[in-house]
């Protein structure tokens, strides 16, 4: 019981790993609560998540006895996990008779209860942020409800009925009133806007000066059809349609003159007009370009031709007999020869690659219809580039189809398995998908030699092999650290659901491989950033020390300037000094007949100066003597004691007799302030 549980476990993650793959849910809640609703069976929980054309993936089991005894009765574990998951009583449950499982995802289905149980869950609440014009509106909805139940809420809201809004911004396209917002698998929070092309702006609207209008921004989402191409583009109000034109066709590569436009206001009938008068949606209008059909490629091809272009080469010589019973073969066809044959999917000596792929994918739109997988437009290195050469996180699987008009399986194929939604949903959210057209000689050594670049002369060689009526063929590529290596090679004789399991098992392949790729590249990143941290840190600590180095040579210059300074001044004083010494008159003897007064000077030190002047000196001569003892004039000032008198502010041509210095006196000196 122990290992029927533990088994059950394991299958149950690769059921969960299966499902999240094959519909790109990554919440894993949210998958395990699908998976519960319909009892783990894989294939009816992608029918309830991606719809099929014919409503279930087809089933090649011959009968539910059979599974009943192959897989057995469900385990105690399962039981237990229905239990605790809320299950109601089993008369809500279906029968598993209802939808056998396809015997292509057995592998994914090992465990199938006879009833299901349906696991009761809270409804997911969805916001919804709705511009139109000036206004916003909040929404905040069931992921129940349809996109009809928000254009109702939104008539009541914006006054603007049903039948005229557009409501825009959905990621996966425009989509129709009764669409499930389930189904669309939105997040949390949307932003939409409401598009009114039918309704002129209000008269406060229009009152805007028209300053104001070429000032604004418009958004152009321009759909280029051949390309499957959408083209988001900013304008200002004040450029012209022909400008918007011309920009397209550097874009496109289609001139002006062939450009075929669809969305254009009514009012904007003249190319010189610009954005902000030609009457389209603010702030976001959406518009779809083409090429224009030239009148000889105009004529579509009537119901009798393709009926002929379908009849096999085994009854070709029915045909050639007809004109034995008189019958002509433009009588027979209803036209001429050369209008009944179908446009190739690819031109035999297209210039570039970029060029035959365009033409490949118009040709494939309006022979299967717009839903297909998105073709990448370039060459097969290009293609290589996006898929193999980004970060690991981002890298995908490459599909190479490669189509051949000669065989039998080509529109079977294109009809139902590459134009089959949940294969063109798988296909675009995990692959690069590029095409080629191996009808002509030509074409296909293209592709030979493309291969043999890219890939080696083993795919060359491979495709080589297969006959015309194998094709058309699959090509799975992944990209490898050395080189790149075909995972398989899926021919035309397949069905939808066989389809999806090879897909989903290199897509298995390559997320083991690409787990591992992701892991070294962190590993290397983060040595990287060490290594990135580790040398901003060296540098950092190199112009520290370069600063610290600077600062310290410019105190050291600083000081050595200043040092300068003072001598030089120091210098400067002492030759002032001895300058006035020499200067000074010879002192007189004691015993001279003239009047002779003897001073004597306190210096700030405690010193004391004496000398003995004549009488008739002058003030100056004293000041002097002051200076060459190292007192300047300038910042010293010389006092008497007592009546206190300040000596230096008195006239200098004075004598000491004058300043009543005479016979003797004893001064001191004081620095100024």
């Amino acid at each position: 019981m122990a290992s029927e549980s533990g088994d059950s476990n394991m299958d149950r993650e690769m059921i969960l790993a299966d499902f999240q793959a094959c519909t790109g849910i990554d919440n894993i809640a949210e998958a395990i609560t699908l998976l519960e609703l319909n009892n783990w069976d894989l294939v009816a929980a992608i029918n309830g998540v991606i719809p099929q054309e014919n409503g279930i993936l087809q089933s090649n089991f011959s009968s539910e006895a059979s599974q009943a005894s192959m897989y057995g009765p469900p385990s105690q574990s399962e039981a237990a996990d229905a239990a605790a998951g809320g299950a109601v009583p089993p008369t809500s449950s279906s029968s598993s008779s209802s939808s056998p499982p396809s015997s292509s995802t057995s592998a994914f289905c090992p465990s199938v209860s006879s009833s299901r149980h349906i696991v009761e869950r809270q409804p997911r609440m969805l916001n919804f942020r709705v511009e139109y014009r000036q206004r916003t509106v909040e929404l905040v909805l069931e992921e129940g409800s349809t996109v009809g139940e928000i254009k109702q809420i939104l008539e009541t809201e914006l006054a603007v009925p049903v039948s005229k809004m557009q409501l825009k911004g959905w990621k996966s396209g425009d989509v129709s009133d009764s669409t499930v917002l389930r189904s669309l698998h939105l997040p949390k929070n949307n932003s939409l806007y409401v598009l009114t092309p039918d309704i002129a702006p209000t008269a406060s609207t229009s009152k805007n000066s028209l300053q104001e209008s070429l000032n604004q921004n418009f958004l152009l989402i321009i759909s280029h059809r051949e390309a499957q191409r959408d083209y988001n583009l900013n304008f200002p109000g004040s450029r012209t349609i022909q400008e918007v034109k011309r920009n397209i066709s550097d874009l496109t590569n289609i001139p002006v003159r062939h450009q075929q436009w669809e969305g254009w206001p009514a009012s904007a009938s003249d190319d010189s007009m610009t954005l902000a008068v030609s009457g389209i949606s603010y702030p976001c209008h959406h518009l779809s370009v083409c090429r224009r059909s030239s009148p000889a490629n105009s004529q579509e091809p009537t119901e009798e031709c393709a009926d002929v272009h379908m009849v096999s080469d085994s009854e070709g010589d029915d045909f050639e007999d007809a004109s034995e019973f008189g019958v002509d073969d433009s009588e027979m066809f209803g036209m001429g020869s050369s209008t009944c044959r179908k446009s190739p999917m690819m031109p035999e000596n297209s210039e570039n690659e970029a060029d035959a792929l365009l033409h490949f994918t118009a040709e494939f739109s309006s022979r299967y219809g717009e839903t297909h997988p998105m073709f990448y437009i370039g060459s097969l290195e290009a293609a290589s580039q996006e898929a193999f050469y980004g970060k690991a996180r981002d890298r995908k699987l490459l599909a190479i189809y490669l189509h051949n008009d000669d065989s039998v399986l080509s529109n079977v194929f294109c009809s139902q398995m590459m134009c089959a939604d949940s294969i063109v949903s798988y296909l675009s959210q995990n692959f690069i998908t590029w095409a080629w057209d191996v009808t002509k000689e030509a074409n296909k050594a293209r592709l030979l030699t493309m291969c043999t670049r890219h890939f080696g002369s083993v795919v060359t060689q491979t495709i080589r092999t297969y006959k015309t009526d194998q094709f058309p063929l699959l090509l799975i590529v992944m990209g490898k650290r050395t080189s790149n290596e075909v995972l398989n090679v899926i021919q035309g004789n397949t069905t939808v659901d066989e389809l999806m399991m090879r897909l989903m098992g290199a897509m298995e392949i390559f997320t083991a491989q690409q787990q591992e790729d992701i892991k070294d590249e962190d590993e290397r990143e983060a040595r990287e950033t060490v290594k990135r941290e580790q040398d901003e840190a060296y540098r950092l600590s190199l112009e520290a020390d370069r600063k610290k180095r600077e600062a310290q040579e410019r105190e050291e210059a600083e000081q050595v300037r200043l040092e300068q300074m003072r001598k030089e001044q120091e210098e400067e004083k002492e030759a002032i000094r001895l300058s006035l010494e020499q200067a000074l008159p010879p002192e007189p003897d004691e015993d001279s007949a003239e009047q002779i007064s003897k001073l004597r000077i306190r210096t700030p030190s405690g010193e004391f100066l004496e000398r003995r002047f004549l009488g008739s000196c002058k003030l100056q001569v004293l000041f002097d003597f002051v200076a060459s003892k190292g007192y300047p004039f300038e910042e010293f000032k010389l006092l008497t004691t007592f009546p206190r008198r300040n000596i230096t502010q008195l006239d200098p041509g004075s004598t000491l007799l004058e300043a009543k210095l005479f016979p003797q006196e004893t001064l001191f000196l004081e620095a100024k302030e």
